[in-house]
């Protein structure tokens, strides 16, 4: 049962931010929350990550991507070389990190960012950028190659970053629409992005991303963004209800061979109702941290409905945006921050 009365505790952010350096979001964001809100802090995402994993797309060879004209059917040119271990080139998010860290790590040392303070990693599901950029027959041929990458990726922040100073967020934005799609639901995107090349869906998802889980180090912390995305600010498919985000997060904690210490879930603006929130009475996850994404721009007062709506069932919660905020304007960037101070204690 929730607890209703009492204020959420802790606040996250997810990835993005709306600034244009990570200095600038190291220098902005640690001043407008009281000590001890967050636990973490993200460079924000700027420059050519700022639309989410838009840009790993050229990372695929052009005649291996999804809705490509430069190879329209299903067969590759007779006269095609065919694809190795040098196909894909590293994903860039390891690179982009350690330049981050650096900063993050020198600004930490004068005093600049509150000691304490992790330095967050948001990296992206691979099977996402697979599921997305890569066509169904070529994923057995070039997936594990990318999923290497991303391994390489880690391996490169792992051994840069000190474990107590690091936490690593996997941003989950597939298989939640892809659950939804596999029940009879659609939604606006094109029907073929989520309609998953493997058996069974759920578990294939969640083994798929295991590995990467056991990769980060003890010491450091481990997060999880389960998400329907954010275009345009619009989800891929409304939910129904958090009970594919329930599902998919007690799976996750049951498979996943190290703590969980946080788990992010979305709250659409309109819904302070009861049965959106009514799943979460099946979520069984420990003492893993729960963070709401129930903070809308400009919304303090249905904030607090959303906030109380979800305490009939759940207690100890944190509370974050829907999604990344680097689709939001600066102004609404404050106004989130101001409302998650005042509504957490």
């Amino acid at each position: 049962m929730g607890s209703i009365g009492k204020s959420p505790t802790g606040v996250l952010l997810v990835g993005s931010i709306p600034l244009s350096t990570p200095e600038e979001v190291f220098t902005t964001i640690p001043p407008t929350l009281a000590p001890g809100k967050l636990h973490s802090l993200p460079d924000g995402e700027p420059g050519e990550r700022d639309t989410y994993i838009w840009w790993q797309r050229e990372r695929f060879p052009a005649e291996s991507r999804r809705f490509n004209p430069v190879c329209a059917g299903t067969e590759l040119p007779a006269d095609h070389p065919g694809f190795t271990n040098d196909s894909i080139p590293p994903t860039g998010y390891g690179d982009a990190a350690v330049s981050s860290w650096n900063t993050f790590g020198q600004m930490q040392k004068e005093g600049k960012i509150p000691e304490g303070l992790r330095f967050q990693v948001s990296l992206p599901m691979p099977q996402d950028c697979i599921q997305f950029y890569l066509r169904d027959e070529l994923q057995d041929v070039l997936g594990p190659v990318y999923e290497q990458r991303m391994k390489e990726s880690v391996t490169q922040i792992t051994e840069t970053v000190p474990a107590e100073k690091l936490a690593i967020q996997w941003d989950i934005a597939v298989l939640p629409t892809a659950m939804e799609y596999e029940k009879g639901r659609a939604g606006r995107l094109p029907a073929e992005l989520f309609q998953i090349p493997f058996k069974p869906l759920k578990e294939g998802f969640v083994n798929r991303l295991v590995p990467f889980c056991n990769m980060v180090p003890a010491g450091a912390s481990l997060g999880l963004h389960i998400c329907y995305g954010d275009f345009e600010h619009t989800h891929h498919i409304q939910p129904e209800d958090t009970g594919v985000l329930v599902d998919i997060a007690n799976s996750f904690v049951k498979a996943v061979g190290r703590p969980i210490n946080w788990i992010h879930m979305p709250v659409p603006k309109d819904r302070d109702d009861d049965a959106y929130f009514a799943p979460l009475k099946n979520l069984d996850i420990g003492d893993t941290k729960l963070y709401l994404g129930l903070l809308h721009a400009h919304d303090e007062e249905g904030t607090k409905r959303r906030i109380a709506q979800a305490q009939k069932v759940v207690s100890g919660f944190g509370v974050a945006t829907e999604c990344g905020m680097g689709r939001y304007t600066v102004d609404e960037m404050h106004n989130l921050l101001q409302i998650s101070d005042s509504v957490t204690a």
